[in-house]
């Protein structure tokens, strides 16, 4: 029997705190019997919420914090003031050990910040990136980093790449990954001066499979499984990415209802398309981890639900199960050495 994977989860955290943090807690330990999630937060407000469901006691606990750190709130600030946070406490039991992962759907600066001043980094890790998977034609791909590290430098490229592909790997299953840096067109000698400088780094990393630059109209096409940036340019393609499949749902429902030879079609064809639409719904896929932390920090989307909480959750058990933080400390420190 594998053991207990403890998810400190942020029942504050997000636009539909505390319910749907309860409600995606509850399923996700009815779905897995290897989890144990410590809801931190309002613990008046979790466990009223908490007597509508029933589920196993010993796989849900509460842990009282008194305090919320709001969106709009300067990150640093927030996390050095609010020592009570739900984001502060449940983090410093990641950094303690008392729990293996940590996950919220709040305030993504503070979440950032604590990552790194709170749970700390792996020793030879530059810069921790966000990660999200995000839907493709062929599956999902890795978008790293899309928020974390607005300047990033080649270096911390390379290591995203590495990272990125370590996790890939073990916990999508996708064998030898396929690497590409974004760029405005495939040709080596384009982008600007940081991927200018870093596409023959790439070229020349052991351990990855770079494939060269890919065009941010390829992404969806699933022509690379990690797909290396700068911050600013993933939050972009994320966002762009998010509002676009977003628009386009919303469009197909308006036009299926049209006139009453469209319903006609549209009861047709409605299984089908349930179907396909499932596979671009991110929230199937869980949230985005902050890669090379000491323990796991997990970032869900603001308006996450009942159903992406329960998948991050869960998420959290396969990253503990396939040992990822070992992975990447071995990588990251097995290049520290070479360098010296």
């Amino acid at each position: 029997m594998s053991e207990i994977t403890k998810v400190v989860l942020d029942a504050m955290g997000g636009d539909n705190a505390p319910k749907e943090m309860v409600k995606g807690a509850v399923e996700a330990v009815s779905k897995e019997a290897g989890l144990k999630v410590i809801l931190v937060g309002r613990e008046e407000e979790i466990t009223s919420e908490l007597s509508s469901y029933n589920y196993k006691k010993e796989q849900i606990e509460v842990v009282n914090a008194t305090e919320v750190i709001e969106t709009a709130e300067p990150p640093v600030n927030a996390i050095r003031r609010k020592k009570d946070s739900s984001i502060v406490v449940g983090m410093k039991m990641v950094k303690k050990g008392e729990a293996d992962a940590f996950v919220s759907a709040g305030s993504s600066g503070a979440i950032l910040v604590g990552g790194q001043t709170i749970v700390g980094r792996l020793k030879g890790v530059e810069r921790p990136p966000l990660a999200p998977l995000i839907p493709t034609e062929k599956g999902v791909s890795l978008l790293i980093d899309c928020g974390a590290n607005v300047d990033a430098r080649p270096s911390h490229l390379i290591q995203f790449a590495k990272m990125g592909s370590i996790y890939m790997e073990h916990i999508v299953g996708i064998k030898n990954p396929k690497v590409a840096i974004v760029n405005i067109g495939a040709e080596e000698e384009k982008g600007n001066a940081l991927v200018k400088e870093t596409f023959p780094l790439l070229k020349e990393t052991k351990g990855i499979n770079f494939t060269g630059s890919i065009e941010a109209r390829e992404i969806p096409h699933g022509q690379a499984d990690v797909i290396v940036c700068e911050a600013f340019t993933g939050n972009v393609i994320l966002k762009l990415t998010e509002g676009l499949a977003s628009t386009l749902v919303g469009k197909i429902k308006e036009g299926m209802m049209s006139t009453l030879r469209s319903k006609i079609g549209a009861l047709l064809v409605k299984p089908a398309l349930k179907a396909t639409l499932k596979e671009f719904d991110a929230s199937e896929y869980g949230g985005a981890p902050l890669l090379g932390l000491n323990g796991l920090v997990v970032k869900t989307h603001g308006s996450a639900k009942a159903k992406e909480v329960s998948n991050t959750l869960i998420q959290c058990v396969t990253f503990k199960n396939q040992k990822i933080n070992e992975k990447i400390k071995e990588c990251i420190q097995t290049d520290v050495i070479s360098a010296e």
